[in-house]
């Protein structure tokens, strides 16, 4: 045991994720305060996610919805998050596992978080312990070599 290291990466992923996951749960129980608003970005094709396959037919690997005016039933359990919002018209709910999101945005903070979260049937990283980045901006757009990197940058939460 004494010779297996620390899992700092593990630990901090799982960390970022909380807070991802403490902001939905305050807002399911308190509504949205002041200007605050979400970007969540998940995988669509990730174990335990639910959407309708109109959806699925739309966004196949991955989505962001936007959680600010218009969104309904918003429930949070420790491993997942419902919630239901309009699509060309229809309200639709979706069901998503904290363990595919790949971004969580609250631009009104300048607060972003990305996450890597492997690809279905890709077995190389374990699915719960994605890596992860906290930035003062919203993250950039996802390419290759960026999402493999594992830089936590906390410069914009110190007061200087």
């Amino acid at each position: 045991m004494a010779d297996e290291p620390l899992d700092y990466p593990r630990w901090i992923a799982e960390a970022l994720v909380d807070v991802a996951r403490r902001a939905l749960r305050s807002v399911a129980e308190q509504g949205l305060p002041g200007e605050h608003h979400f970007f969540v970005t998940f995988r669509t094709d990730a174990p335990g996610v639910f959407i309708p396959q109109s959806l699925r037919n739309r966004f196949p690997t991955e989505m962001t919805i936007v959680l600010q005016h218009q969104f309904w039933g918003l429930e949070v359990t420790e491993e997942t998050f419902s919630v239901s919002l309009r699509f060309s018209g229809a309200v639709q709910q979706l069901t998503v596992p904290f363990a595919a999101l790949t971004a969580f945005v609250d631009p009104s903070v300048g607060l972003g978080l990305q996450f890597q979260v492997p690809a279905e049937g890709d077995r190389s990283a374990p699915s719960e312990a994605p890596e992860a980045k906290a930035e003062g901006a919203p993250p950039p757009a996802p390419s290759g070599s960026d999402r493999s990197e594992n830089v936590i940058a906390f410069d914009a939460f110190r007061k200087k």
